[in-house]
């Protein structure tokens, strides 16, 4: 009975040992681990890079610097124009491409662990657009052919009973003084009645939205057909018009100084409904510049930096897949219509080609 007795007061005194120990062990664990705070205060402050008092949206860059401020943050997370950017400092750059003034929303969340704080702002922001693409012609002689290829042969094999055969003759094409010079002229060569030229950049080069714009001075005469446009770029693959068909400009001398911009597509060929036309006087005297600005919401039309024509475009249209660009002279055919029985020859002059992004 005794020797119970002792190893029961023993026992007791052990787990009054253990007790205290875990007591001062778990006091010393709370001052290691203390609470997670939830971030506080949280601001952003935004730069738009060259923002001056008369350019308030920026330099045209389309860049910006930010800076967070939260209280107890340690991470932060950066949302702007769909994109979702982790970050462990409390600043960040980014810079906008898609052109214009437009007003993007920023959302900006501060982490402590778990625990975070929200807030968003806006920022008007300009960007410029950035040349991706031209040609000059500034150097005499042929077009430089690392950007330009030919389709050659007889014109009804486009599809629209032209009557010439193009070449890549230096009697049909050629740069002089500063400017492209396609030249329809009629004569008898390999079957056909006229010769002209048809240039594209096909396989050289192919873009998907922007702006594409030519400034050109018409030709003159009864049947001429001028034209610059982009094609799809599958078209190997994907035959027309399935490719989709971009006419940024279209001109007959049957009628003169009436500008005809189209969309052909399926459904849509031929004689498209996707069509407009403006007048624009002296063209064939005069250099204008006839551009399209090409998004994924629309396919705006231009004269002169006129707007004439909106297409909207959607996600069941051929209109989202890379083009090419195309330069041609045609003679008569279903659109050009009856030629002059006086002409002789004629001339398209470009002074350049342009696609922007």
């Amino acid at each position: 009975m005794k020797m119970i007795n002792i190893i029961s007061k023993a026992g007791i005194f052990t787990l009054i040992l253990l007790f205290v120990f875990q007591s001062c062990s778990s006091s010393n664990d709370s001052k290691d681990d203390p609470a997670v705070v939830t971030p506080d205060k949280i601001s952003v402050q935004v730069e738009i890079v060259g923002k001056t008092a008369e350019m308030p949206n920026g330099d045209g860059s389309g860049k910006i610097n930010l800076k967070i401020e939260a209280d107890n943050a340690k991470s932060y997370k950066v949302v702007v124009n769909k994109e979702t950017k982790e970050i462990t400092t409390n600043t960040f750059a980014y810079e906008f491409t898609e052109p214009g003034t437009k007003t993007y929303t920023i959302d900006v969340t501060a982490f402590n662990g778990i625990k975070y704080t929200h807030t968003s702002t806006t920022v008007n922001i300009f960007v410029a657009r950035k040349l991706i693409w031209s040609d000059e012609f500034n150097t005499d002689g042929a077009p430089d052919d690392a950007k330009w290829g030919y389709n050659t042969g007889t014109g009804g094999g486009w599809g629209n009973n032209e009557l010439q055969y193009y070449t890549n003759r230096t009697e049909n094409v050629r740069i002089d003084n500063g400017t492209l010079k396609i030249t329809a002229i009629k004569e008898d060569y390999m079957g056909s009645k006229y010769t002209s030229t048809r240039m594209l950049t096909k396989g050289k080069f192919a873009f998907k939205y922007g702006r594409a714009e030519v400034r050109a001075k018409l030709p003159v005469g009864g049947g001429t057909w001028p034209a610059f446009w982009l094609l799809g770029d599958n078209i190997d693959t994907v035959p027309w018009p399935g490719c989709g068909e971009i006419d940024i400009l279209e001109s007959v001398g049957n009628n003169p100084d009436v500008i005809h911009s189209s969309l052909h597509s399926p459904g849509r060929s031929g004689n498209t409904p996707d069509t407009k036309t403006v007048k624009i006087p002296n063209t064939a005297t005069e250099f204008h510049v006839y551009a399209a600005e090409w998004s994924v919401e629309s396919i705006k039309f231009f004269v002169d930096d006129n707007l004439f024509y909106t297409y909207k475009n959607s996600s069941t249209t051929p209109f989202n897949e890379k083009f090419f660009v195309i330069l041609n002279f045609a003679m008569g055919g279903n659109f050009g219509g009856a030629v002059d029985p006086n002409f002789k020859s004629a001339t398209y002059e470009v002074d350049y080609v342009r696609v922007y992004n």
